[in-house]
C-alpha cells in the first residue's frame, strides 16, 4: 500500500444482471455510466446475454459491453465533492474544501464549462465547483455561484 493510500479499492464486483440504466460500470478499463441495457434471451448454446451501452464519465466516449448475465463486472467507486474556487491558473484550479483542505491538482475542463468557469471567476464571482472522482481520476463536472452570505 502506498503512503497516503486509504486501502479502499477503486472498484467492486457486481453480477451483470444487477446493473441498471444510470448505474456505473467499468468498460474497457474506463468508468462509465450505463445509458442502455438490452437482454437477449437464452440461445441453444448458453445462458442469457446482457448488452450494456455506456458513456465514459470523464471523456464522453461511448462503449458497448456484451456478457452472459451470470458473469461479474467491475463497478467503480464514484464520489463527488464540492469545492470553493480560490484561483484559476493556466490549466489548474486551486480549490478549498469545507474543512479548509486545499486541492490544486484538478484541471480546468477543456470545454465550454472551463471557459465559463474562467470568465465568471474573472468577473469576481465566488464559485463552487463539483469534482467527480473515480478510479484515481478526477474532473470538474459542473459549477454554480456560491450563495450570498454563505460559504
Amino acid at each position: 500500500m502506498a503512503a497516503g493510500d486509504s486501502g479502499a479499492s477503486a472498484t467492486y464486483p457486481l453480477q451483470c444482471s444487477a446493473l441498471r440504466k444510470n448505474a456505473f460500470v467499468v468498460m474497457k478499463g474506463r468508468p462509465c455510466r450505463v445509458i442502455e441495457t438490452v437482454t437477449v434471451k437464452n440461445g441453444k448454446h448458453g445462458s442469457r446475454k446482457v448488452c450494456y451501452i455506456g458513456i465514459d464519465i470523464f471523456n464522453g466516449r461511448k462503449y458497448e459491453y456484451v456478457s452472459p448475465s451470470v458473469d461479474g463486472v467491475d463497478v467503480p467507486n464514484v464520489s463527488r465533492a464540492e469545492f470553493t474556487v480560490i484561483d484559476v491558473a493556466e490549466d489548474l484550479l486551486s480549490l478549498m474544501g469545507d474543512a479548509g483542505e486545499m486541492k490544486e491538482d484538478v484541471k480546468v475542463p477543456e470545454s465550454e464549462l472551463g471557459d465559463k468557469i474562467r470568465a465568471e471567476f474573472a468577473e469576481g464571482k465566488k464559485l463552487l465547483v463539483t469534482v467527480l472522482k473515480a478510479m484515481d481520476e478526477e474532473a470538474a463536472i459542473s459549477y454554480r455561484e456560491a450563495p450570498k452570505g454563505g460559504q
